[in-house]
């Protein structure tokens, strides 16, 4: 089997992605490969024949390579493998890297230099984070799809149930429940699937979750069950409680979220109106007197911040409360509102009713219970 020629092992060493830096006998540098002009941000005309320890943070970090390289009882004579140290950019930033080295000798046994490979140990664990969490979306989805599929289940029963009882003046009512669970519950299937799915080697997007913030996007790929309308078709009759006078509005363009807040505030004696976006609200304000708004954060067309801004210019009385599933949002959406006079926001879904009831009646102005 004949040898390949140098010019092979010379392109190889050229075009790898690594950070690749060969040095002599003396430590000046003889060769530094395009991955090292990447990830350190030098020309070769800067570095070629100027010693290696330029690369690292002091001298002492650059011996303890070469001592850890003839320590013969850290890895074999002459070599060393993944030795972790820290390279410095030519702009200053430090790079956490492990090096694999080896001592280059003549012939006659001379040592002549040495060679080193270096990989970024940000990109190896971002890597080791990536199987990591592949293995948790699999597992998980096999642990929430059981019971899920169990609630799916009792769910159609309990409908079947209830179709027998439609005479019944809660009839409505429980149906709507009934219907919102169904729908979250299959919401969450979805996003668990499309989560094993995507753990299992599959594509995924994401998608701008705020301007400027990216985000996975769970959503399934194929064609989904239409829902019905977002918008409450029941009356917002107000009856008594703490809450007993107000008129609330609810946008959320989750229809559970509509519904559930919706029952939480009726129950306390609001009359409670919903809307599926930012934009209904806009509309529905221009319809009806309201105390409060309550919006989500994140929403199509026109978000919390916009709507709150929006309530803010044109019904400067009526106070606005915000909610969002994610914590993430209080950097963002929320802090912009907060910054713009907004106040009473509720951080995370979902909402505690008793804070909800409380909140509502501090910013009408009843003062808590």
């Amino acid at each position: 089997m004949s040898a390949l020629p140098p010019i092979y092992f010379e392109r190889l060493l050229e075009d790898s992605p690594d950070i690749i830096v060969a040095v002599d006998k003396h430590g000046a540098i003889v060769f530094f490969n395009d991955g090292a002009r990447t990830a350190l941000g030098y020309l070769p005309e800067e570095v070629l024949g100027k010693h290696v320890r330029m690369f690292y943070p002091s001298e002492a970090d650059a011996r303890a390579v070469m001592t850890a390289m003839r320590d013969d009882a850290i890895d074999s004579p002459g070599k060393v493998r993944n030795f972790k140290t820290t390279f410095v950019t030519r702009s200053g930033n430090r790079l956490n890297v492990a090096i694999s080295g080896a001592l280059i000798h003549d012939e006659h046994g001379n040592q002549i230099g040495s060679i080193g490979f270096a990989k970024d140990l940000a990109e190896i664990q971002r890597q080791d984070q990536l199987t990591t969490l592949g293995e948790i979306a699999i597992g998980v989805a096999h642990e929430i799809n059981n019971p899920l599929f169990a609630v799916l289940n009792n769910v159609s029963l309990i409908g079947a149930d209830m179709r027998r009882m439609q005479d019944d003046s809660l009839y409505d009512v429980q149906a709507e429940r009934l219907d919102s669970i169904e729908s979250s519950v299959n919401k969450i299937q979805r996003a668990v699937n499309r989560l094993a799915e995507m753990a299992d080697g599959g594509t995924y997007g994401t998608r701008e979750y705020l301007p400027g913030a990216q985000m996975t996007d769970l959503r399934s790929t194929g064609p989904e069950t239409p829902t019905a309308p977002r918008v409450s078709t029941r009356p917002s009759m107000a009856g008594d409680g703490p809450l007993s006078g107000l008129r609330v509005l609810v946008a959320d363009d989750d229809l559970a979220v509509c519904h559930s807040v919706a029952e939480i505030l009726r129950g306390a004696g609001a009359a409670v109106n919903t809307v599926a976006s930012g934009r209904e609200a806009e509309v529905e304000l221009t319809h009806a007197p309201y105390d409060l708004v309550l919006s989500d954060v994140v929403m199509p067309d026109v978000d919390g911040y916009d709507l709150y801004m929006h309530v803010r210019e044109h019904y400067p009385a009526i106070p606005v409360v915000l909610m969002t599933a994610f914590f993430y949002d209080r950097d963002h959406i929320i802090k912009r509102a907060k910054v713009a006079g907004l106040d009473g926001v509720i951080f995370k879904k979902p909402v505690d009713a008793e804070r909800l009831i409380d909140t509502v009646r501090e910013r009408c102005g009843l003062g808590a219970r």
